[in-house]
């Protein structure tokens, strides 16, 4: 495999990637090529906010090849082409071969919510200390517990076991807070998410980890459930407010997430009609705001 690396400016970038993809680079990935440098410039913003700039003034363009002949045709063929203008050939290298499954899979370890509740990925034994297991590979659903977010709500979970009631995860992603409820005692989960492939994920790795729940698209969610859980971003838990708050039982919990800790007071506001939010737990710039409905 050969790794043909291009220095594009903005507007090449588009037309250099398609042109890439069609002379059969086997990927093609884009990168700031002032990295570490004090011309680096941030593209994404924080959520909720628009990004700082659409692409990097300098763009490295780093396209895959199967052989040599590949990249160096690529090489060849585009500086000819007038949109490659401002552009330049940077290296043409060959790669060395890895076992990629073992390297991916070196960057993800077991991750402790509390001393005896952890997440643990296929690949990983189980910690001696684990009375409480959840078995989760990384995948495309938002939710491993690597994210502040979703280690706050597990934390949570663990420190008010849902013992005998009714949850609702909502936006499930790849349903481990679901699944957390449900290892904690939960009589009946619900989880729900408007993405059909979050579902997907979610009944898989509820059959993966041997506990009963429901998921389904949001309509699924029926009636008062004792703990409400959403770990979501601050943007759609405002407008859900009404929904989500209508879900809580007498006596019941909503448990937010995916809430930065500037946003809080605009939570609170949203929600000061129904529910009286209060900061829980706070990781990393990230809160974790409950309620309780009395």
């Amino acid at each position: 495999m050969f790794e043909l690396r291009l220095i594009c400016p903005e507007d090449a970038v588009e037309p250099v990637c398609d042109a890439l993809q069609a002379l059969d680079a086997l990927s093609v990935g884009v990168e700031d090529a002032d990295e570490g440098t004090e011309a680096e410039r941030a593209l994404f913003g924080e959520p909720g906010l628009p990004p700082p700039a659409e692409g990097w003034a300098r763009t490295a363009v780093v396209a895959l090849f199967a052989d040599e002949a590949g990249a160096r045709e690529a090489a060849r063929l585009l500086p000819a082409q007038d949109f490659f203008a401002g552009s330049a050939v940077q290296t043409i290298a060959p790669v060395p071969e890895q076992d990629w499954v073992r390297l991916t899979q070196s960057q993800f370890e077991p991750v402790q919510i509390t001393p005896s509740f952890w997440i643990v990925p296929s690949w990983h034994d189980v910690p001696a200390r684990a009375e409480r297991v959840i078995r989760l590979d990384p995948g495309l659903a938002f939710g491993t517990g690597t994210h502040p977010t979703t280690r706050m709500c597990l934390r949570w979970i663990a420190a008010h076991p849902p013992a005998g009631q009714r949850v609702l995860d909502y936006g499930c992603g790849s349903g481990i807070l679901a699944i957390g409820a449900a290892l904690h005692g939960a009589a009946q989960v619900d989880a729900v998410d408007i993405d059909e492939a979050a579902v997907r994920a979610t009944r898989d790795n509820a059959a993966a980890n041997g506990v009963r729940l429901a998921a389904g698209l949001p309509d699924q969610a029926q009636g008062l459930y004792g703990t409400v859980l959403a770990n979501i971003l601050a943007t759609p838990l405002k407008v859900l407010a009404p929904l989500l708050c209508g879900h809580v039982a007498p006596g019941g919990a909503l448990v937010l997430a995916g809430v930065l800790e500037r946003q809080t007071e605009e939570l609170q506001a949203a929600y000061r009609p129904d529910l009286a939010l209060q900061v829980a737990d706070r990781e990393d710039g990230w809160v974790l705001l409950t309620a309780r409905r009395v």
